[in-house]
């Protein structure tokens, strides 16, 4: 495990260097193209072909951009992923800081269901490639998110176990099948039902 501190973590959040415009719309242009895509046909339709098509752009412009189908879905991956980060650091209250630490663990793991249900297809495609570079650190930024909040929230159990049982759900088969069957506002429910009883104390 990657020990970090959350301010060594949040580094990667930064913004990226400015881009051209020209280049930044085509960027754009190809992340949304594939999203549609996942979100219609699934991770079988991601071909560099059938994005190149659906984006209006050249293939080479998408292998120059990204290497590689798995460095397009790292790219995807990472966005959202990124976007919940900077909220987690400097957004508003109750998912930023500013909360009490049980309101901000139940924002956190709200907001992560979310992530999930938003970008499931995504998530499963992912799963055929290499991992992200940068996986270890996303990681270690949720458990010290997690583990912090917890050892507020409740100081008498193990947090960094107990949060880590907490998030393993949401990247299971049953939270996958639960959004492709429709049950989605269930899987919201019951993350939420699972975090308030860890919550209560005996």
């Amino acid at each position: 495990m990657v020990n970090l501190s959350m301010q060594e973590v949040g580094e990667m959040a930064e913004d990226r260097p400015r881009e051209r415009a020209d280049a930044a719309r085509n960027r754009r242009a190809i992340l949304d193209a594939t999203r549609a895509l996942l979100a219609e046909y699934g991770g079988e339709a991601i071909t560099m072909d059938r994005v190149a098509a659906a984006a209006g752009v050249g293939k080479g412009t998408i292998f120059h951009r990204f290497g590689s189908r798995a460095g397009l879905l790292h790219e995807l991956v990472a966005e959202p992923a990124l976007a919940l980060m900077n909220a987690v650091q400097d957004g508003p209250p109750p998912l930023g800081p500013g909360a009490e630490p049980g309101d901000r663990l139940l924002a956190y793991f709200g907001a992560m269901t979310e992530l999930v249900v938003d970008n499931l297809e995504l998530m499963v495609a992912y799963r055929s490639e290499s991992p992200h570079p940068r996986s270890e650190e996303f990681h270690a930024f949720w458990a010290a998110h997690i583990t912090a909040l917890l050892a507020e929230a409740r100081p008498d159990v193990d947090a960094e176990v107990v949060g880590a049982l907490l998030l393993a759900p949401l990247g299971g088969e049953p939270a996958a099948r639960m959004v492709r069957a429709g049950e989605a506002d269930r899987l919201r429910a019951g993350v939420l039902a699972l975090v308030e009883a860890v919550l209560r104390r005996p």
